[in-house]
């Protein structure tokens, strides 16, 4: 699959480090800038799928890169700033973000909100997955595009984070297959498997299974076969 990009530009170091670490963890790959003018060099060499942009940066602000990006890219923009007032907010929004959030902020609602404009920009522009991938998964009630990475349940979406959509996808694509987790990490985390790795798995998997609402629903799509892994039950 694909592999995620996202832009981090804020010149306090540490902001954009505990961001990369949080993103990182999910599966995505982060380029980070210190200042507008590095975001915007660096936006038009590397392929980026989304930005985060503090707004008060040295030599271009988050304003005009903004406006700089959106007259060559269209891509979704995060706005994470000090200015924090409702004015503040509907200005980030005016001038081109598509989303706000303030400083100080909880890390896991913004990976959160990165998971769902990703989400909703690709729902909206199909143009963006891979044409010559026509394969979709379906069965047990839900409804897998990989390439748009992308789950509906019955209809209605599944937010999943990347770790749990990979996991969702390896066993979907194989139904009744049996799947270690050892395999499961090696295969998602792209890691040699490790002590912890066996809790890793099972933490996701425990996640995946409530967000399916496998709580309510005796015929799990996932499957535990006690000593040996998963497999997926549709």
């Amino acid at each position: 699959m694909k592999s995620i990009t996202i832009l981090i530009a804020d010149d306090e170091t540490e902001i954009a480090d505990l961001i990369e670490l949080h993103l990182v963890k999910e599966g995505y790959r982060c380029l980070k800038a210190a200042d507008g003018q590095e975001a915007i060099d660096i936006i038009q060499v590397q392929s980026v799928d989304l930005a985060i942009l503090d707004i008060m940066m040295p030599k271009i602000d988050g304003y005009e890169v903004t406006r700089l990006i959106r007259e060559q890219y269209h891509l979704p923009i995060i706005f994470l700033s000090a200015k924090a007032t409702d004015l503040d907010k509907i200005t980030g929004l005016i001038r081109g973000a598509d989303d706000y959030m303030t400083k100080p902020f909880n890390p896991m609602e913004l990976v959160a909100r990165v998971n769902a404009q990703l989400r909703r920009f690709i729902q909206l522009n199909p143009s963006k997955a891979d044409p010559a991938d026509t394969s979709v998964l379906a069965a047990g009630g839900i409804v897998i595009h990989p390439k748009q990475r992308t789950a509906f349940l019955y209809g209605n979406p599944v937010e999943l984070t990347p770790k749990e959509f990979d996991i969702l996808v390896v066993l979907a694509s194989h139904p009744k297959k049996v799947f270690s987790t050892e395999h499961l990490f090696q295969q998602v985390w792209g890691e040699a498997y490790y002590e912890g790795g066996n809790n890793t798995v099972m933490v996701h998997i425990r996640t995946l299974r409530k967000k399916l609402g496998e709580d309510q629903n005796k015929n799990k799509l996932i499957k535990t076969v006690w000593g040996v892994g998963y497999a997926f039950n549709g």
